[in-house]
């Protein structure tokens, strides 16, 4: 069987976006067995450059699936692949 897939999940505190897209993710969870990684962009210069003007920011096993405005029904379609794959 396959490991559940691995959700990272890009964000910063008092982000509007990134809240509406952490309630999707969790009401996902519900869902789907995946583990979720949040990660908070402050934290890192890097990450802070890499994802400043494009958070929140969802990933898939290191894949890049969505930024900015998540679309809960993208998600879900990535995960039903990534699960019965």
């Amino acid at each position: 069987m396959e490991p559940a897939p691995v959700v990272t999940f890009y964000t910063r505190k008092k982000c509007h976006l990134c809240e509406i897209a952490k309630d999707m993710i969790m009401e996902l969870q519900a869902e789907f067995p995946f583990t979720l990684q949040e990660v908070d962009i402050d934290s890192d210069d890097q990450l802070t450059e890499l994802y400043g003007i494009m958070i929140p920011v969802v990933l898939i096993d290191g894949e890049e699936v969505q930024y900015g405005r998540i679309d809960k029904v993208v998600i879900r379609k990535r995960l039903q692949k990534k699960i019965s794959n």
